[in-house]
């Protein structure tokens, strides 16, 4: 079946984000013993548009900027380096106790020791992201969008983002962009703010076009039933997800495609991976393989990135999955959170197992 895109656009993908910093201990040790760490720039949604920016699609970022950091002059000039538009307000720090950008603080983990993740958002200039800032009509209608792909992680960020990613998704509409909704569900982000979300979730993957989750995610942002408790075999975990999906795509009909991924962690650097997806009637399954993981962060964004690539480039559906599942298990084996592939090839090398040199 596919997905039609609209024709004649500047930009296939537009991610809105709330951009920040990830500092990391080297050779996967842990953050309280280090005293030497890498610092990269990161944002989920970035991490999804990294697959079509690498691989020669034009995207743009709308995001807002601390005025005068040189954080932000920092987060500029990765987005050029990752061939990246971007389009967002500079706001005035205010004090030193004013906006800045979120520090994600994550050790990679090794072996029996998994990651550990703080998030230090106090401040975070993200929260300010506001659609008095763009000029909707002429992002969607005189420059053109082919899909915009939304994050719950921005659309739960404040009442103000989550106002812009309800306005971004009707503007979306109205053009003739498609959507693309990861619900991301965080707890805390939701905590006091239960009826609010939901309701602004719910309005956003009534007409998505394309919709991505975990168990959690469906029925804690969407309020869909989850997977039913039984059988431990694989073929059984899958069959119960299946049935999720079914509901959601019954609750919300608009929607083209419907995918979740699979990880079981063997240890910190051997994953179990794998994904499924309902692309109109059409189920397809990439039962878990083992891949390698030097770093986990981003595996997932780089699934709904390479997903979202094959949509792009019109390919059978199948391959959609196929790409995905691909461009994810690489991501796991870059040190930033954001896969670089260099090519098509070396995506679909990794789908078919062959890690031989390339000469």
């Amino acid at each position: 079946m596919g997905i039609e895109l609209k024709k004649d656009c500047k930009y296939s993908l537009v991610v809105p984000t709330s951009m920040g910093v990830r500092i990391t201990p080297t050779n996967g040790q842990p953050v309280h013993s280090s005293d030497t760490f890498k610092l990269q720039v990161t944002s989920a949604e970035t991490n999804v548009a990294s697959i079509s920016s690498y691989l020669g699609l034009p995207v743009k970022v709308l995001t807002t900027f601390v005025k005068g950091s040189p954080i932000a002059q920092l987060i500029k000039s990765n987005l050029k380096n990752r061939m990246m538009d971007y389009e967002g307000a500079d706001v005035d720090q205010g004090d030193p106790w004013g906006y800045r950008h979120q520090f994600n603080i994550a050790d990679s983990g090794f072996g029996s020791r998994g990651p550990r993740v703080h998030n230090d958002r106090a401040g975070e200039v993200g929260r300010t992201l506001n659609v008095k800032d763009f000029d909707l009509d002429k992002i969607f209608g005189e420059e053109g969008v082919q899909i915009i792909h939304l994050s719950g992680l921005i659309a739960a960020l404040s009442p103000e983002t989550s106002t812009f990613c309800l306005e971004l998704a009707r503007a979306a509409k109205k053009h003739g962009t498609k959507i693309s909704f990861d619900l991301n569900y965080r707890a805390s982000f939701w905590k006091g703010r239960e009826d609010e979300l939901h309701k602004a979730f719910t309005e956003i993957a009534t007409v998505s076009d394309i919709l991505i989750g975990n168990e959690e995610d469906f029925q804690l942002c969407l309020g869909i039933e989850g997977p039913e408790a039984g059988g431990e075999g694989l073929d059984e975990k899958i069959e119960s997800f299946k049935q999720m999906i079914n509901r959601v795509k019954a609750a919300f009909p608009n929607a083209s495609a419907f995918a979740t991924t699979l990880r079981e962690v063997i240890s910190t650097n051997k994953h179990l991976w794998g994904a499924i997806m309902l692309e109109g009637n059409n189920w397809y399954v990439v039962n878990p393989r083992e891949i390698n993981v030097l770093d986990r962060i981003g595996g997932g964004d780089g699934f709904v990135g390479g997903m979202l690539y094959g949509v792009l480039k019109n390919w059978n559906s199948e391959k959609w999955i196929q790409f995905g599942w691909a461009t994810g298990a690489l991501a796991t084996t870059f040190l930033t959170d954001y896969a670089q592939p260099a090519d098509e090839e070396m995506v679909w090398s990794i789908w078919q197992g062959n890690a031989r040199v390339k000469r």
